[in-house]
């Protein structure tokens, strides 16, 4: 067996034993290559990182190898995928390579923004632009991923690069310091990025950013305040029509409608939970209040705080991350409703039915789900909508109200009253898909059609692995 084989044999079985045991495990063979590769700004920007050999034992000078390695080949890296190892395991080898050859540009590098470029890395993203004007400071290290009081002054872009260098040094690294604006649009938007992430606190930047990003057909993911929350548990992802409770989304939400047309579609990371607390006064170097917009090194951002408990914005960041990653994997993640259903709405749901039954076919015999069943039905399936609504168009009151319009029905007639056979309906529509075929359904909303096909599919595969 050669040197090779042997080392991902050991590999393999230091997969098995864990980390601890592969790192033992490869000392006992010669480094299956002695080059590493070393991200920088000169790497060039299609995403192939330049590799770079020590020049000698003892000298810790680099010498540039002549060859390059694509990001599509990072995964045949022994130690790569080895670190990669279980992203493999969750997402399968061809699922992660979309993530290892994708492009992700990080905006605003703070308690949110740090942590999501952090996991983005780990997570194996093959290409980072992170983008942001400010510094390091000693009251960032509550909540920012990777910053030391070594790095306080230091621009926050070129601290993330310098750390992340020591993760994941495969990756291409590209820092920018630099105030997203219209004049630096083209620099950071362009290189058609896989996903763009607005972790962005001030309210002009982050409205001129979205509406960029739908202007150039750019997925975004945008967070909305995490300051002054405390509460893990309230924490979505939902569309930015859908986001409640939160100041900033609000504010963004309005301005993107009256400045740009933009009624939503932009999904994003907010918080059910209220504020516990507001921006402080400002207080000057004499100690007393003093206007804030006096003291703006930039104008329009925020000189005042807000109280943060570090640990959200981080798990803004960690949320941001994970849902981008699946994305690139093509994973699907069905999101938990803002507006859930209590256990009565799903009672009232499963008697809707058993009425129905009775009434369309004279008995309720066939009905073979129980109230639990019909909670997965209506909550993980349809998220508590019409199969028919493909918009939010109401939340809060509004929701409710059409929440008590819904009720169950057979997909298909000729089968049982199975969770992997019923929709979400309005009384309405009910009706009218009574009074069709599947045919027709078929013939004449292809769309439609195909979508619930696919989605009574996933039921089944849950229900009958």
């Amino acid at each position: 067996m050669n040197d090779k084989a042997k080392s991902l044999a050991l590999i393999g079985a230091g997969a098995l034993l864990g980390s601890g045991a592969t790192v033992a495990l490869l000392r006992l063979l010669p480094s299956s290559r002695e080059a590493t590769v070393q991200s920088s700004n000169e790497a060039k920007s299609n995403g192939k990182a330049v590799l770079y050999a020590p020049a000698a034992e003892d000298s810790g000078s680099l010498k540039e190898k002549n060859y390059e390695v694509d990001s599509a080949d990072l995964l045949k890296d022994d130690i790569v995928s080895e670190q990669l190892t279980r992203n493999i395991q969750f997402f399968g080898f061809d699922a992660q390579q979309k993530v290892t050859t994708s492009y992700v540009v990080v905006i605003g590098l703070g308690g949110v923004g740090s942590h999501a470029a952090s996991m983005l890395l780990r997570s194996g993203v093959g290409r980072l632009l992170l983008v942001d004007f400010d510094q390091v400071s000693l009251s960032s290290l509550n909540r920012h991923a990777v910053a030391t009081r070594t790095d306080v002054g230091t621009p926050k872009a070129l601290c993330l690069k310098k750390h992340f260098s020591l993760i994941y040094p495969e990756c291409h690294i590209d820092a920018k310091v630099l105030l997203y604006d219209n004049s630096s649009e083209e620099e950071i938007l362009s290189g058609d990025p896989d996903f763009v992430l607005d972790c962005i606190d001030n309210i002009d930047t982050k409205v001129a950013l979205l509406a960029a990003c739908v202007r150039r057909g750019l997925k975004v993911l945008s967070a909305t305040g995490a300051g002054a929350r405390a509460d893990p548990t309230r924490i979505r992802v939902a569309d930015l029509r859908e986001s409640t409770n939160d100041p900033l989304s609000r504010s963004v939400r309005q301005r993107l409608r009256r400045d740009h047309g933009i009624e939503g579609g932009i999904p994003v990371v907010f918080s059910l939970e209220k504020p516990k607390a507001k921006l402080l006064p400002f207080k000057g170097p004499n100690g007393e209040e003093e206007n804030p917009s006096d003291y703006q090194v930039v104008p329009g951002f925020r000189v005042r705080i807000i109280p943060v408990l570090g640990t959200i914005p981080a798990i803004f960041g960690q949320i941001m991350a994970s849902y981008v990653v699946t994305q690139l994997a093509e994973l699907q993640v069905h999101m938990e409703p803002i507006v859930n259903f209590d256990m009565d709405h799903y009672r009232v749901l499963h008697q809707r039915l058993i009425e129905h039954e009775e009434i369309i076919y004279g008995t309720s015999v066939n009905v073979q789900v129980d109230i639990e069943e019909v909670m997965y039905v209506a909550k993980e399936l349809w998220h508590c909508r019409s199969a028919r609504d493909l918009t939010t168009k109401e939340v809060g009151r509004g929701m409710w109200r059409s929440v008590n319009e819904l009720m169950l029905v057979r997909w298909d007639r000729s089968k049982p009253a199975s969770a992997w056979n019923l929709i979400l309906l309005k009384f309405t529509e009910a009706d009218e898909h009574e009074s069709s075929t599947l045919e027709d359904i078929k013939a004449n909303e292809p769309e439609f059609f195909t979508r619930v096909t696919c989605t009574l599919k996933r039921a089944e595969l849950d229900f009958c692995p």
